[in-house]
Order: structure tokens, then sequence, then C-alpha cells
């Protein structure tokens, strides 16, 4: 591995994205030791600084190519993120559904499906696949705000929902995500007051965000 790679990863490793993507695109091709480790962090780089169309190029390289399963996987998994998070959720389902082929079930994995799944109207898909990712672990926060979620935002269980969004809120109390599914679940069951504190506390945290905002604006009336 050339000085240049060893400089630019320890500026990706310290969280310092912009410097560690000047490094590593300084890096002639063929000195890197891999062109593929490379385009690895080169798209790693463009996608922590959210310049997703550029890192889907880098990152395509290395799903295609790559004979490393862990770097393949997660990379695999970060554009499926990229994807749900541009709207095209057609794509992320592939790349899951890729991993879920090559024996990688996790519930990050399980979670992002059934996110997808109810993006897409269909909600018994979603739920089951929450439930896979509760199988794999029942504490975890993303499958625990999902599954109550959807259990409030349809009516199907909203006791249910309060427990599990309260649960997925106490992991991490400050998370925008699970202040709304709570704030929801309580705007669900009559109980404006809560709702309106909770729902309230996470547009704080990102005001631009349109469901979140949707979600006030009904709750307030």
């Amino acid at each position: 591995m050339s000085d240049a790679m060893k400089e630019g990863i320890g500026l990706y490793q310290k969280a310092k994205y912009k410097e560690a993507l000047v490094s590593f695109l300084g890096i002639p091709n063929g000195e890197s030791g891999s062109n593929l480790e490379l385009a690895y962090f080169i798209g790693l780089c463009y996608a922590r600084l959210e310049r997703y169309d550029d890192a889907l190029v880098y990152l395509e390289q290395v799903v295609t190519a790559d004979s490393d399963l862990a770097r393949v996987y997660q990379c695999r998994m970060v554009l499926s993120v990229m994807y749900t998070i541009t709207g095209r959720t057609r794509l992320a389902d592939f790349e899951l559904r890729k991993l879920l082929e090559a024996g990688y079930e996790s519930p990050q994995v399980f979670s992002a499906l059934g996110y997808i799944a109810y993006e897409h109207s269909n909600t018994d898909q979603a739920l089951e696949w929450y439930e896979k990712a509760l199988d794999l672990d029942a504490e975890n926060p993303t499958a625990l705000n999902g599954y109550g979620y959807i259990l409030a935002d349809t009516g199907r269980d909203l006791k249910k929902a309060l427990t599990m969004c309260k649960k997925a809120l106490e992991t991490d109390p400050a998370n925008p995500a699970y202040l709304d599914s709570l704030g929801w679940t309580y705007h669900k069951l009559g109980l404006t007051i809560e709702a309106k504190t909770y729902t309230r506390r996470a547009l704080e945290k990102v005001p631009n965000n349109d469901i979140i905002k949707n979600h006030f604006e009904v709750i307030a009336k």
C-alpha cells in the first residue's frame, strides 16, 4: 500500500472526508496497490459528503468486481441507503435482495426491506421483514421503531406500537425518526399534548424533513 493511500485512509478514519477524497483522487491508477480498494474509499468519501451520484460510480465498481466479500456487502448496504434517500427504492430493494441471496442476513437488511415495502404500500410484507429483523435482534431500535410506526400508522395495534416506539427511543433519545414515530403514535391514541411534544422535538432536529413537518401540521390542527 502506497504512502498516499495510507494517508487517505488515515484521514477517512478521522472523519476528514474532504481531505481524504482529495488524497485518494490524487493517487494515479496502479499506485494504490488495488484499484478496487481505491474505488471503495473514494465511493465512501463521496457517500459521506452526500454526493450520491458520484459515490454510485465507484461503489458499483466494487460490487461488480471485488473478491473481498465483506467489502462488497458493505458497499451493497451503502448503495441501498443512497438509493432509498434519493427515491430509487426499486434499486435499493435490488441491492438488499442481493445481500440475502449471498446469505448475508442482518437486522439492518431486513429493516431496510421493511421500510421499502411500506413505502410501496405493502404493509403485510413490511411487517414480515421487520419481524425477521426482530427475530435476529429483539432489541434492534431500527426494527422496533419501524414495526411500531407501521402498527400506529395503520391503526393495527396502538398499544403495541406505543411500547415498541418508546423502547426504540430509549436507545437513542435524540433520534428524530424515533421521536416522530412516538409522537405519531400518541396522535393516533388521541393524546394531543404528548403527540405535539415529541413531534415538535423531532422537527427541531430536522426542520426540513417533509414527513415530520406533515405529521406536526396534522397534529397541530
